[in-house]
């Protein structure tokens, strides 16, 4: 029996089934990528969507076809009863996959509550093993709070755990060895990310292709093309006996633009259909003014049609001025 075509598909014949939804634009770290240290320019509570808003709006994506939403910020357990929130997403029926980006700093006393409440993933951002610069990128003091917070995720229970590190020449790369030891050691999934110059501070920072160092390590550890289950972009290699995982994110050296299955929403509501583009839909008004779920079903619908076929960051790095914790990562 033929199925039915995917609910949401944009104009280049793509089903949108991945939701990254931003439930706060605070955090508690200034990675140099990320944030200004001196930045301080929040969205006020009153602006933010509430929980039941938030929990509408993942009800209505899963309605057009997304089939796994990604919690995201800022950092996203900052916000006050985040538990309660995961809960109520996990329960939506037809959402297969539940999973939470977070710098780890408060994971230690939140992990097995997220577990319990339906949060099926952990994705967490870690950058360097080195206490010094640690402090030095994210400009705090807190990478013991971090590594505690990945052993009580393990013992919790979550599988897989990735560690997203982000690739920055003539600052981190020194450290690979020490974190392909680490994530072996622990069973933990190991992705690099290139840079993307979004804003002032992540362009000073560099970007770096990937690409060689992708064929250097297939060809000293006898790494095997894999797949990982997941909604987002990474290609993953694996060691023959797959005890060991490495996934590569390479939106400036090779974009993933041509299968790009997702959206982002932030914390007010805002629909980004490209981090590449500014076009976006406000769907705070539609939600604080009685629109209808069919209403809203409508605009998203129409958004989508906007979703450009790729982003240029190559071609024009300074077109995008982005803040990413309040945009949603």
């Amino acid at each position: 029996m033929l199925q039915p075509p995917p609910a949401l598909v944009d104009p280049f014949g793509r089903a949108i089934s991945y939701l990254r939804f931003s439930v706060t634009d605070r955090c508690d770290l200034r990675c140099a990528y990320c944030m200004p240290a001196e930045f301080d320019d929040y969205e006020t509570p009153d602006n933010w969507l509430q929980f039941d808003e938030i929990i509408s709006l993942s009800r209505i994506f899963v309605g057009l076809g997304v089939t796994r939403i990604r919690l995201t910020g800022g950092e996203p357990l900052v916000r006050a009863r985040f538990a309660e929130l995961t809960a109520g997403i996990a329960g939506i029926p037809g959402l297969r996959d539940l999973s939470v980006s977070t710098n780890g700093t408060r994971l230690a006393g939140l992990a097995q509550r997220l577990k319990q409440s339906g949060v099926s993933r952990l994705n967490v951002s870690l950058d360097t093993l080195s206490r010094q610069r640690f402090a030095q990128l994210t400009r705090r003091d807190a990478l013991p709070d971090v590594l505690a917070g990945l052993e009580v995720a393990r013992d919790a229970g979550f599988q897989p755990i990735k560690i997203n590190m982000v690739w920055l020449p003539g600052v981190n790369q020194d450290e690979l060895d020490a974190m392909i030891e680490y994530c072996m050691a622990r069973g933990f999934i190991l992705r690099l990310i290139e840079n993307m110059p979004m804003g002032d501070a992540a362009r000073a920072l560099g970007t770096s292709t990937l690409q060689p160092l992708i064929a250097q390590l297939r060809e000293r550890f006898g790494l095997i093309d894999h797949v990982i289950p997941g909604g987002g972009p990474a290609r993953y290699l694996a060691s023959p006996d797959l005890s060991f995982s490495i996934g590569f994110i390479t939106p400036m050296s090779q974009h993933f633009c041509e299968a790009c299955n997702r959206v982002r929403l932030s914390v007010t509501g805002t629909l980004h259909l490209c981090l590449g583009q500014e076009d976006r839909l406000e769907l705070l008004p539609f939600l604080r003014n009685g629109a209808s779920d069919r209403e809203i079903v409508e605009q998203i619908r129409a958004a989508v049609m906007r979703k450009p076929e790729k982003h240029d960051f190559q071609d024009r790095p300074e077109k995008i001025i982005r803040i990413m914790a309040s945009t949603g990562g």
